[in-house]
Order: structure tokens, then C-alpha cells, then sequence
């Protein structure tokens, strides 16, 4: 039987690239609403100029740091073991996994729904595994662990949303003078916006470059270039003239100004990382199955070697999606969940990427994405929930919740289909 890895060997190759690309196309037109959707809705930067700031910071992630494709299977959810005998059937399913995944994230995108990348092809892995080589192969207990991400990373990061957006309003906002009170507290947000963000950008896309911190000094010199930016910030900020005969409004604009440059930085460091790291749900297949096809005993034990061609392809995947179809999902997050200001866009923001440092820390399973609108609900939440629009709330949950047997039932389609063609 696997001959037919020799002998259809190019074929299967041209058929993963080619799905490899939709997934990383679904990747930009999905998951990169996560870095630039408040920043838009915030209407601190226009939606072209976040478009091309994304395709600057996600390219280079994904091009840079994308690299590290650890194991050929994704997080382990499914036991390779059961493959051994069978190399092509792993090569089937990861094709089919690919185009599954793609094709979700591409009416997703239409759409307007933020789903998750990750649990797109996880829940196209898990389908093929199970149905086609037996449920044994997958390990539940990580998918269980998926299930109840849907809940605990919202969670997490709508309550750090909260938090850091009621300190603005009782330390900035609600004081006499808005602007001092900006001037003596906003350099504090810099520092724990630079820190955290440096945090991101060490554990999450430095990793992949071959760069090896040990958490002692990713926190040192995270806590470092945090004081940095904090030091510069204040300098900008005390040169910022203010006219004091100014209305009290006029302040609220000057302070959310800050806030807004403030955000644009923490969304390109989000575009960065996110490259970095989840080019890997479209590489990562692809990586499997050349790998597969091109060892000579289709040994699927062997760490996914890189192809130098398989990075660029991810790269300019997300790039491609990101210009044609990102702007739905920016406008559902950024828009029509609650309407955001440059400060409470900065708050849901840093309360993003202070989740995502939480979950690398512990090991939880995560999606930007949840993390990203949880943290957009709860500084609606701060307002009341009459700030929400639970109508846009309803599908996205709902969006998240199909996803995995939406990725599932695709897969398994394709999986026979695959398998009836080449064997």
C-alpha cells in the first residue's frame, strides 16, 4: 500500500501545498482581525492603513519566526502511533484536514464570524483521525481541554479587560483634569503595555527564530525594555501642550489621542506574534505531509523537516487573505460588539496579550480569537450590558461552538474522498 505515496507522491504534495495556501488564507482573513480590529473600531488608524500594517508585521512573523514547526501532528491531539503501518492514510487525512479547515475559515470570514484557526484544524484532525483510523487514535483529553478554553480564556482575559479599563476611568478619566491625571498615570500603561507585549514577542515569536530565553531573563528583559518604553512615553507626553482654558472635552480627546498611538504599537506586536505562531496551523500539515511523501521509508516519526519553500508560501497566504477578505471580521470585532474608544481598544488589547502570556505560562490551550472578543465584552461590560450588542454576541458563540464539528464533518468528507481517489 504505500507505493502509493511513491507513486502519487507529487500529486499529493501539489494538493496539500495548494490547500496549505487556503488555510493560511483563511488564517489572514480570519485571525488577523485579532491584532487590528480594535484599533480600527477605535477609528485609531483607518481600516487600509491597518491592512497594510498587518501584511508588514504578520509577514514578517510568519516569515521570521514561523519556523518552528514542532512535531508533524499538531499539539497532539492524535496518537501517530496508529500510523505507522499506514504512512498514507496520515498523509490522506492531513490534506483533507487542510482543505476542511480552509474552507471553514473562508465562509467564516465571509461571514463576518471570529472563529478559531486553531480549533478549525484541530477539529478537522480529530474528525479524519477518529472516523478514519479509529476514535483510539485521538487523545480526548486535549480536546476536552479545547472544549473548555471556549469558556475559561473569554473569561480570563473579559476580566483583565475590565480591570485595566476601570483604573483608566477612576485614575484619568473621572479626575478634574483628565489631561495631568494622563500625564502622571499613562507612562505606568506604557510600561505594563511594554512588558507584556516584549513578553509576547520573546515567548511566542522569538522561540521560533531559534532565539532560546530562559523565563528568568524573558522577564528581565521584558521588565527592561517596559521601563524603556515608559521613559520615552513620558517624555513625549510632557512635551504634549495643552490649552487650559480648553473644555473638559477637549481633554477626553487630547487623553485618548495617547491612548491611540499607545494601541497601534501593542496591535503591531500582536500582528508579530500571531504570525509567528499560528502560520503554524497552515505550515504545519503541509510540513507533515512532505515529509511523509519525501522519506524514503515514509518514516512518520521523524521531526517535519522545513522545505524552504513551505514558509513563504504560509506567509504570503495570510498576507493574501488578510488584503482580500480581513476587513468583515475587523468590523465585527472592532464595531459591532461594543463601541470602542482608543482607550478601551488599549484595554482589551493589552488584556489580550496579557491572556495569551497567562496561557503560554500554564499550558492551556488558546485561541487568539476568543481571547481577543472576551476582552472586547467585558470593557462593554464596564459600561453596562446595554453597551453590548448580544445579537452580534449570540452568533459568535454560536460560531465558536460549530466550529470543531463543522472542521470535523468537512474533514471526514474529504478524507474518503482523498483516499478513494489515490488508492
Amino acid at each position: 500500500m504505500v507505493d502509493v505515496l511513491a507513486t502519487h507522491g507529487y500529486w499529493l504534495i501539489g494538493f496539500a501545498a495548494l490547500f496549505g495556501f487556503l488555510m493560511a488564507w483563511g488564517i489572514g482573513a480570519n485571525d488577523v482581525a485579532n491584532a487590528m480590529g480594535t484599533s480600527v473600531g477605535s477609528k485609531a488608524i483607518t481600516i487600509k492603513q491597518a491592512i497594510i500594517i498587518a501584511m508588514i508585521f504578520e509577514f514578517a512573523g510568519a516569515y521570521l519566526a514561523g519556523g518552528e514547526v514542532t512535531s508533524t501532528i499538531r499539539k497532539g491531539i492524535i496518537d501517530s502511533g496508529y500510523f505507522v503501518e499506514t504512512p498514507e492514510l496520515l498523509v490522506f487525512g492531513m490534506i483533507s484536514a487542510l482543505l476542511a479547515a480552509g474552507l471553514w475559515l473562508v465562509l467564516a470570514s465571509y461571514l463576518g464570524w471570529p472563529v478559531s484557526t486553531t480549533h478549525s484544524i484541530i477539529g478537522a484532525i480529530v474528525g479524519f483521525a477518529a472516523v478514519g483510523v479509529g476514535t483510539e487514535a485521538v487523545e480526548w483529553g486535549k480536546v476536552g481541554g479545547i472544549v473548555g478554553s471556549w469558556v475559561v480564556t473569554p473569561a480570563i482575559s473579559g476580566i483583565i479587560a475590565y480591570l485595566i479599563f476601570q483604573t483608566a476611568q477612576n485614575l484619568i478619566f473621572d479626575k478634574e483634569d483628565p489631561f495631568a491625571a494622563a500625564k502622571k498615570y499613562v507612562p505606568i500603561y506604557m510600561m505594563f503595555a511594554g512588558f507584556i507585549m516584549s513578553l509576547v514577542t520573546i515567548t511566542k515569536g522569538l522561540k521560533h527564530v531559534g532565539i532560546k530565553f530562559s523565563n528568568f531573563e524573558a522577564f528581565t528583559l521584558s521588565i527592561l525594555i517596559g521601563l524603556i518604553v515608559a521613559g520615552i512615553g513620558k517624555y513625549f507626553i510632557s512635551r504634549v501642550k495643552v490649552n487650559m482654558e480648553a473644555t473638559r472635552d477637549d481633554h477626553y480627546h487630547n487623553v485618548e489621542k495617547i491612548f491611540a498611538i499607545l494601541m497601534v504599537i501593542t496591535a503591531c506586536c500582536m500582528a508579530f506574534a500571531h504570525g509567528s505562531n499560528d502560520v503554524a496551523n497552515a505550515i504545519g500539515p503541509l510540513a507533515a505531509v512532505v515529509s511523509i511523501v519525501n522519506d524514503p521509508n515514509h518514516d512518520i516519526s521523524a521531526k517535519a523537516q522545513l522545505a524552504p519553500w513551505i514558509l513563504p508560501l504560509g506567509a504570503v497566504g495570510i498576507v493574501m487573505g488578510l488584503a482580500i477578505f480581513g476587513k468583515r471580521v475587523i468590523e465585527t470585532i472592532g464595531k459591532n460588539i461594543t463601541h470602542l474608544t482608543p482607550s478601551r481598544g488599549f484595554a482589551a488589547e493589552l488584556a489580550a496579550a496579557s491572556t495569551v502570556v497567562i496561557a503560554s505560562g500554564t499550558g492551556l490551550p488558546i485561541s487568539t480569537t476568543q481571547t481577543l472578543v472576551g476582552a472586547v465584552l467585558g470593557v462593554g461590560m464596564a459600561r453596562g450590558i446595554a453597551a453590548l450588542n448580544l445579537g452580534v454576541v449570540r452568533n459568535i458563540v454560536v460560531s465558536w461552538v460549530i466550529t470543531l464539528p463543522a472542521g470535523a464533518g468537512l474533514s471526514i468528507m474529504f478524507f474518503f474522498m482523498i483516499k478513494g481517489i489515490f488508492s
